[in-house]
């Protein structure tokens, strides 16, 4: 795990509280203020904090795209209800005897609230930052699914190789630095009660703050290429993407930036627009047809491919192209663990259908959604299934599910080194349910006309990739631990690249 992970969590965190302080303080003032806007104020905040995390970075990322400043918005909005709860309800419990010498003194409404409730009132405002910070350390890790980087995509990535020692370290550091600011915090409210806000030392913390957050800020930027690229929440993204650096790099004069993880859908949409923050990425011929652009194999022309028809709509509607075929084909497959494979000679799918009433089916969740052929319904209907259960699992939590046998059938991506890992068989598609998946690389054409010498430079690698090598490419790093680079630099030298 790199320091700089932890620095860009830091960051993240710091920059959300920093704000959520400024906006949270000021909105609970004016609640205080206005006994009219208090509760519509109030009602708001509360109902930002029933919206789920991931939802909520999700329609804020429809607006501002990819990358921190979804996330530290997110986290500002998330921040809200305990500041302003508190800074209003500080506020109300100054001593009224207070408040009407102030008057006397002949004091205006503003500089009374300022100078002399509001200090009596810190207190009890840093209760609600306490909360918020701490809050906002765990809600952090979500940066990891919209390409805000931290601490999140190390304990995703643990979750899904059930990979402990990655989900100890994530998980730990997220327990030292809340610790940490827990007791700061705590420390710096002690000294505001007693102090009861008329200290001048209580701006100490504020200084502190904006110093820290100037020294993080370099880990709060993106640093400058001639391509962007994010790093993907899988190997074998994150495997072809650092391919494309290397070669581009050594082949040209052009430098590539690999941006923090997203996933496919969110790189997908950080790719579209004028206002884009990426140029190219790995993506699949049936990914496109069905998952971006809504469409399923029944709308293909007669005569052509998955691939010709997604290449013809993404020139025509986006502006962008798929490169040539890299050889490899990541579609649904459908393992079974081998032992039971073994036990009743299961070869292909069709293998299931007499003991399909004993076994219990296991997938993520969006396999048995209604929308589109490639689902549990159509699938189960089409080979005549009828399995005794079927259960949804997260897909980072699937493969933990079928070692320890929750599932006997499990549908997996056919490139997955953790299929060898759980000593899957994969069953033969004998009635070729799944299209192909067919890995290329998926580019703006701007991009291209830009640079035209980048098409030939990233076709060298067409064909030469074919689904056992990458399945063995994912293993090496998915399940032995190597990096990603050295994997990546081992099978270019190993093509003469």
């Amino acid at each position: 795990m790199s320091w700089n992970l932890v620095l860009e969590h830091l960051f993240i965190v710091l920059a959300a509280s920093l704000l959520s302080i400024l906006v949270g303080v000021s909105l609970g003032i004016w609640a205080y203020v206005s006994s009219k806007v208090r509760p519509v104020i109030l009602r708001i905040v509360d109902l930002l904090q029933t919206i789920p995390s991931l939802a909520l970075l999700g329609i804020i990322m429809v607006f501002l795209g990819a990358g921190k400043i979804t996330v530290i918005t997110g986290i500002t909005l998330y921040s809200l209800l305990p500041i302003v709860r508190n800074t209003c309800l500080g506020l109300q419990q100054v001593d009224p005897g207070v408040k009407e010498a102030a008057r006397g003194m002949g004091m205006s409404k503003p500089y009374r609230i300022l100078m002399v409730e509001f200090p009596l009132a810190i207190p009890t405002v840093f209760t609600g930052v306490r909360i918020a910070v701490v809050n906002a350390i765990g809600t952090a890790v979500f940066a990891a699914f919209v390409g805000g980087g931290g601490l999140g995509g190390i304990i995703n990535r643990g979750i899904r190789i059930q990979g402990m020692r990655l989900i100890l370290t994530g998980t730990g550091c997220l327990m030292i630095i809340a610790v940490l600011a827990d007791s700061l915090l705590g420390w710096l409210e002690r000294q505001a009660r007693r102090s009861r806000g008329g200290s001048r030392k209580m701006w100490i913390p504020v200084a502190g703050l904006l110093v820290c957050f100037l020294l993080l800020l370099p880990y709060g930027r993106t640093s400058a290429g001639d391509l962007s690229l994010y790093d993907g929440d899988y190997s074998e993204t994150q495997l072809m993407h650092h391919m494309v650096k290397m070669l581009v790099e050594e082949q040209t004069g052009l430098s590539v930036n690999i941006g923090d993880q997203m996933s496919q859908v969110n790189n997908f949409k950080a790719m579209v627009g004028s206002n884009h923050t990426c140029d190219l990425m790995i993506s699949y011929d049936g990914t496109l047809l069905t998952t971006f652009f809504g469409q399923d194999v029944d709308d293909v022309p007669a005569g052509m491919s998955i691939y010709e028809y997604v290449n013809q709509v993404s020139r025509q509607d986006y502006g962008m192209t798929l490169l040539d075929q890299l050889g490899f084909d990541n579609t649904y497959a459908i393992g079974v663990p081998q032992a039971l494979a073994e036990e009743y000679g299961l070869n292909c799918i069709s293998d299931l259908i007499p003991i399909a009433g004993q076994l219990t089916f296991g997938a993520e969740q969006e396999f048995f959604t209604l929308e589109g052929s490639m689902k549990y319904g159509p699938f189960t209907e089409a080979y005549g299934l009828h399995f005794k259960e079927a259960k949804p699992v997260d897909m980072g939590l699937k493969y933990a599910a079928i070692e320890n046998g929750s599932f006997d059938v499990s549908v997996v991506y056919a490139t997955d080194g953790l299929n060898r890992k759980v000593r899957l068989k994969i069953l033969e598609d004998d009635k070729g349910f799944f299209p192909d998946y067919n890995g290329a690389f998926f580019v703006r054409e701007d991009v291209l006309e830009q640079y035209p010498e980048l098409e030939g430079i990233l076709n060298r690698l067409s064909g030469k990739i074919p689904t056992e090598q990458m399945a063995e490419l994912t293993y090496q790093v998915d399940v032995l631990g190597r990096d990603v680079d050295e994997v990546a630099r081992e099978f270019l030298d190993s093509l003469n690249l």
